[in-house]
């Protein structure tokens, strides 16, 4: 049974600029969300214990296949990828109508992982679309995972409790930041990762007619924030500014 884990391109958070309330992307590296490199180190686990083949999945810009390299040398075996530049700002259902088309064209695919949310907007939705497109069953906030034949049983985390619940493979399973923590990927494994196997297919491969854009993002501001501008002068000052403003016990 192979594994493919679905791993989504995102600005790096880290690098991106305020101006004016609006962030700046120029010149901002690509990278992987941080909850797939997760559901990525739980993919590769699992491999190690019970065989297979980890297979990254990911749809985004032309730039895509430099940043899969990430998943490659963090222990995936290949790639299979759908870079386009007309992808960029899909919404969630495209992504999803994407995603399950590529787990179409790979071979015994009994688990699909995901992290709980993208690193980017968060919105959990493309993991319960593609499980609805597929047909497959979807166990969500996975912070334990064990394998037995053809089922699969899951810990999920929940806001008060743990649920254990177990589900017959194919299955699709997102994970928590708790599962594990991601791997380092070694000097070593960073240059192996050009060599490992990757298919690259265009939006016009895929023989999906996307359907109409669901959501429209009208602003994407930073909060506004109020500067008092307090001069001081000596620490004594800056203490009791801000115990004054209750930042500190009195």
């Amino acid at each position: 049974m192979n594994i493919a884990v679905a791993m989504k391109q995102i600005p790096d958070l880290q690098q991106v600029r305020i101006r004016n309330r609006q962030p700046v992307f120029d010149d901002v590296p690509w990278t992987l969300g941080n909850i797939d490199k997760n559901a990525l180190e739980a993919g590769v686990q699992l491999k190690e214990a019970a065989g297979g083949n980890v297979i990254a999945l990911s749809v985004g810009n032309e730039e895509l296949e430099d940043t899969i390299k990430e998943a490659l040398a963090a222990g995936a075996d290949e790639a299979l990828l759908i870079a386009d530049d007309e992808l960029s700002g899909i919404d969630s259902a495209q992504a999803a109508q994407l995603l399950a088309a590529a787990v179409g064209k790979l071979e015994d695919i009994g688990l699909l992982l995901f992290g709980e949310g993208s690193g980017d907007n968060y919105s959990g939705q493309v993991a319960s679309r593609v499980a609805a497109i597929l047909g497959w069953p979807q166990l969500s906030y996975a912070k334990a995972i064990t394998l037995d034949g053809d089922k699969i049983t899951v810990v999920k985390a929940l806001e008060d409790c743990e649920e254990t619940v177990t589900a017959a493979l194919p299955a699709v399973v997102t994970v928590v930041s708790e599962i594990n923590e991601a791997r380092i990927p070694a000097v070593s494994a960073i240059l192996k990762a050009g060599k490992k196997p990757k298919e690259v297919l265009m939006l016009d491969d895929m023989d999906v007619e996307l359907s109409a854009a669901a959501i429209k993002t009208i602003s994407n501001l930073a909060p506004e924030t109020q500067r008092k501008s307090v001069a001081v002068k000596s620490v004594d000052e800056l203490v009791a500014a801000l115990k004054a403003e209750n930042l500190i016990g009195r």
